[in-house]
């Protein structure tokens, strides 16, 4: 079967919007009735992203297999709607541990083992292995498939990945293998000029390393590209006008598939990758993508009628607030719920830690700006995380919204969170704490799991889909309801600590109910708050499994709550 590829890689600087292009990529091809998976590439020598500070990377992403990867495979999930795998994450570490392994087997006996051509040939097999495996509920191998190459061109760390894609174009063939190169035009001074040069230069590199761009992506201000400007950089990167695509910043990312279909993206890939004459698709796929197309063009012209009296206000309370990409896919949740219901999203971000009192004596003004932006918030987020720093903060929000009646969803951590201060504060034991938070704790209502090594920290958590069964006289549970009412959902899981369950009988007589509960009956899985508008914890990550047209219950859940319109909701349903 034919394969196409299209790889996406990024110049000038880090971070400058490589992910959203290759999904909206990708998301334009699945609207003309395309089958479409995508891989990334990371340099770094992790073999996973799994230990990784959420500060320095942005948020680790779970898929249904366990993997723990880069974010940018969340964006290519919601915007693509498949399931993806670890292996779809490629990291130097991944494919230099593989080329060892094979090198103490003896695979190379009598070889110098190199970066060239082992190393390179190794990521062009695991490309061409993964690129074959289904990823959407067709069960067929996909048709085309989207690489990002993380980092920028011209970094040491990605030189075996960019030699590896000059052959790997020699591999598949020129009409199989085309490149969005991603560069930024920046506005220089008072005048606002635009400049080129950084683009060229990113080109000029690319090029020296063997490979060529078909279209050109310029990330520039929300003006676009400036008369001249594109006509310029077609001339000094040798690429025709209709190749240089402006990509401005846009009010929401979901209107960047537009933005690129308008100027021809689709139209464009369709001939230089001779789809038309290469590629078999069947009407059925083709009506199926032409109205995922129209849903999103429901989705981003809603969100552009919304005006701030649709407005609804979340505070989100977390650990690594100074980076917004370490709660990524929950902003996409929160988005995907508030545009569902049309509804403006406004989150105020809170450190868990302004909220502490040790705060209140050292920077007061801090503290008093966190406690308003809460206090004024409709509901109430309260985000996973790991370790002790700005726990205390947390658990002074879940007790503000268990007290106050406000809205509350805890995810992971935010279950926990929610457990013990229910537990010092309603079930009279002050020195409740977790494990996790002091290992000292006389009274641990959150305890580690036993199954879990306490050694090695890399890829050893409780991940990946899993399911949680509601429990027998949970009919009326709202959040059992929000899921549609059956006995059994499945989520994805990462963590170490579990409610400790010698103690659930004391909390469900106070008031808090377990309603959800692994396969076994003895870990905890959801936890719902009796006589309270919403106040629901779950450990999993619901985050994970939002899609921007099937928004995550317990999310919908929370901003149906906040806009006062959850009864109403749930008597629909």
């Amino acid at each position: 079967m034919v394969k196409k590829y299209v790889l996406v890689s990024g110049g000038v600087i880090s971070g400058i919007g490589k992910g959203i292009i290759a999904s909206s990529t990708g998301l334009l091809l699945k609207t003309m009735g395309l089958k479409v998976t995508s891989i990334k590439i990371d340099p770094y020598l992790n073999i996973d992203a799994g230990t990784l500070s959420p500060l320095d990377h942005g948020e680790v992403f779970v898929l249904n297999d366990g993997g723990e990867v880069d974010l940018d495979l969340g964006n290519y999930e919601r915007y693509l709607d498949v399931t993806l795998t670890r292996a779809n994450n490629i990291t130097t570490g991944k494919i230099y541990r593989d080329v060892i392994e094979r090198e103490r087997k003896g695979d190379y006996l009598g070889k110098t083992v190199q970066v060239v051509p082992h190393i390179t040939d190794a990521i062009q097999d695991w490309v061409e292995r993964v690129a074959t495996i289904p990823v959407d509920d067709t069960g067929e191998e996909p048709d085309v498939c989207i690489i990002e190459l993380g980092g920028t061109v011209g970094d040491i760390e990605s030189a075996p990945f960019v030699e590896a894609m000059r052959q790997f174009q020699f591999r598949v063939g020129h009409e199989n293998f085309a490149l969005i190169h991603v560069s930024l035009v920046p506005t220089i001074g008072s005048v606002g000029e635009q400049k080129t040069k950084p683009t060229q230069a990113s080109i000029r590199d690319l090029r020296g390393l063997g490979l060529s761009p078909d279209l050109i992506a310029c990330r520039c201000e929300k003006t676009g590209l400036d008369e001249g400007i594109q006509a310029k950089i077609s001339m000094f990167c040798h690429v025709q006008p209709n190749q240089v695509l402006a990509v401005r910043d846009c009010n929401s990312v979901y209107h960047v598939p537009e933005l690129l279909r308008d100027q021809g993206l689709v139209d464009f890939l369709w001939k230089r990758l001779n789809i038309e004459a290469t590629v078999k698709i069947t009407p059925a796929l083709k009506e199926k993508g032409s109205e995922m197309w129209r849903k999103w063009n429901q989705l981003t012209s809603s969100q552009d009628r919304l005006h701030d009296s649709d407005q609804v206000t979340i505070a989100l309370v977390g650990k690594y607030t100074n980076l917004q990409d370490s709660y990524a896919s929950v902003v996409k949740a929160l988005e995907h719920a508030t545009l569902a219901l049309r509804k403006k999203l406004v989150i105020k971000w809170i450190e868990g830690s302004d909220l502490e009192a040790e705060t209140r004596v050292t920077t007061p003004i801090k503290y008093h700006n966190a406690w308003q932006d809460l206090c004024a918030s409709q509901a109430i987020l309260v985000t996973g995380g790991f370790g002790r720093r700005g726990t205390e903060g947390k658990i002074a929000a879940a007790k503000w919204a268990r007290e106050q009646k406000v809205p509350y969803l805890g995810i992971c951590l935010g279950l926990q969170i929610a457990v013990i201060e229910f537990a010092r504060n309603v079930c009279d034991m002050p020195n409740a704490n977790s494990i996790e938070l002091d290992e000292n704790t006389t009274t641990p209502v959150v305890v580690y799991m036993p199954e879990i090594s306490k050694t090695h920290l890399g890829g050893t958590m409780r991940l990946g889909l899993r399911p949680t069964e509601f429990q027998a006289g949970t009919e009326n549970s709202t959040i059992r309801k929000l899921y549609g009412g059956g006995s059994t959902v499945l989520e994805r899981h990462r963590h170490r600590y579990e409610v400790n369950p010698e103690l659930i009988t004391k909390f469900e007589e106070k008031g808090l109910q377990f309603v959800g509960k692994d396969e076994t009956g003895e870990r905890m899985e959801i936890v719902e708050l009796a006589d309270h508008p919403y106040f629901v914890g779950v450990q999993y990550h619901p985050e994970l499994l939002t899609r921007p047209l099937k928004p995550s219950p317990p999310f919908m859940g929370l901003i149906l709550a906040a806009t006062k319109d959850l009864q109403k909701h749930l008597s629909a349903i």
